[in-house]
Formats: structure tokens, sequence, C-alpha cells
């Protein structure tokens, strides 16, 4: 007995120790937020002598934080949703429909998670500035393209674990397959939808460079945008940025919190094969 806990103890002393190291940044975000601007170069890892309160009212002035707020959920939420929605069928139709083009195209789909997206940035944008869609309608559809391979892949190792059938029951009892998959199978696929969601959500929420390519108007900027404004071409403001970043982060942070249980349940079955 006491040999078997000497590996257990050893792996959770690495396990304590790289979270601490996962925490750091946390820390000196926080800490640091509370500082003034002098008080962060002269001690950066160290608690804060004097709590710098106004921190965070001044930058909530500066990012125009409700404004700017409402823009992230808008695009977020959005996003999120047609994701959601538009992953969840195509993944139903590609692993009930057994044939050699859903085969194709669900290879495709793995495939387009390898593509970075600076290799198809430039004409994205040009073909999108063409239709004029560089706003806020025209990212939401972006998001959809890229978030949809991985969210796809996800459901669709989720689908193999629910037998067919429960798709034939449903079909025998007078469902269509729209019925059959709103009804039966989308509601099973819980734990995967959350996932997803949160994924997704936290990819678009803290996104810089695909709003800064197709957001030109200062009225619908999001909040990593409104974040640039701190950093100056000669000063940069990181006292209020750290306060920013803290304020910008939270909304996440809670939803992973109420959600932890729902997403590793789906992780685990989104990696059925």
């Amino acid at each position: 007995m006491e040999k078997k806990k000497y590996p257990q103890l050893i792996r959770a002393f690495f396990g304590l120790l790289l979270g601490l190291v996962w925490l750091i940044p946390f820390y000196l975000m926080f800490s640091n937020s509370f500082k003034s601007k002098q008080e962060i170069f002269t001690s950066p890892l160290s608690l804060p002598k004097d709590f710098t309160w106004s921190n965070y009212p001044e930058a909530f002035e500066q990012l125009d934080f409700l404004k700017t707020l409402f823009n992230s959920l808008l695009i977020t939420v959005i996003s999120v949703v047609i994701i959601v929605i538009f992953s969840a069928m195509a993944a139903y139709a590609l692993e009930r429909i057994k044939s050699k083009m859903s085969s194709l195209l669900f290879m495709a789909f793995v495939a387009a998670m390898l593509v970075p997206f600076q290799s198809v940035m430039i004409p994205l944008i040009s073909i999108f500035g063409k239709i004029e869609m560089l706003n806020q309608v025209g990212i939401i559809f972006m998001y959809l393209g890229f978030g949809a391979s991985m969210s796809i892949f996800l459901y669709h190792g989720a689908l193999k674990a629910i037998p067919k059938a429960l798709d034939e029951a449903a079909i025998i009892d007078g469902a269509n397959r729209f019925q059959v998959f709103w009804k039966v199978i989308f509601p099973m696929l819980k734990p995967t939808t959350v996932t997803v969601a949160l994924l997704n959500t936290m990819w678009i929420w803290n996104d810089y460079l695909l709003p800064s390519l197709v957001i030109n108007s200062p009225e619908t900027q999001t909040i990593p945008l409104k974040m640039f404004f701190f950093f100056g071409q000669y000063t940069k403001q990181w006292h209020l940025a750290l306060a920013g970043l803290v304020i910008a982060i939270l909304p996440v942070i809670i939803f992973y919190f109420f959600m932890q249980k729902q997403i590793i349940k789906g992780v685990a079955e989104g990696s059925v094969k």
C-alpha cells in the first residue's frame, strides 16, 4: 500500500505545481489591476501596497463598457446559437446517413480544423467587402464558418453513442426526421451542446484579429477592440488595461463555473469514435 501511495503523491504534487503555474497570470492580472501605473513597473510581482480602486471606474468609463458589453454579447450569443443549431443538424445528417458522400463531407470538416485563419484572411475580407458584409452580420457568418468544423466533430462523436433504434422508434410513432432530431436526439446532446457553446463562447468573446478586420465603426466595437485604446503609440496604461481585462473575463469565468460539470461530460462523449 505504501508503494502505491508514492506515485499518487508525486502526481498530486506535480498537479498542484501545474495548477499554481496556471494561476500565475490570473494573480498578476488581478493584483496589478489595483496598483498605480508606477507601482506596476517597480514591483509587478508583489501585492498592492496601496489599493488603487479608481482603476476600475476609469476603465469602465473609457471602455464605454455597457455599450461595448452589449456589442460583444450580441455577436457572441447569436454566433454561438447559430453554430450550435447548424453544427448539430449537420452532424446528425452526416452520422445517420451512411454514404461515401457523407464520409467525404465529414472528413472535409475535420480537415478544415487544420486550416489556419491567416491563410484565408485576405481573400475572406476581400469577398465579404465586395458584398458589403464587413459588419456585425458578416462577422457572425464568418464565425459560423470557422466554428462549425470543431463543433460538427464533437457532435458527430457524441451521436455515435446514441443508438439508431431511438430514431426508428420515433419514426414508427409518426414523427418526421425534423421532429426526431429536435424532440428526441438534440435533448440527449445537452452535455456536448454545453461544451460546444463554451468553447466557441471563449473563442469569440476573446477574439481580436477577426473583429479588427471586419468591424470599422466605433459604435459596434467589441471589448477586445476597445481594450486596444489603453495601448497608445508612446504610453501604455497598464493599470487601466488590467482592470479592463478583469471586467472583460468575468462573464466567461462565471459561465464556465456554472457549466463545468456538463463540459467535462460533453468532452468525454464527444471523444467517442
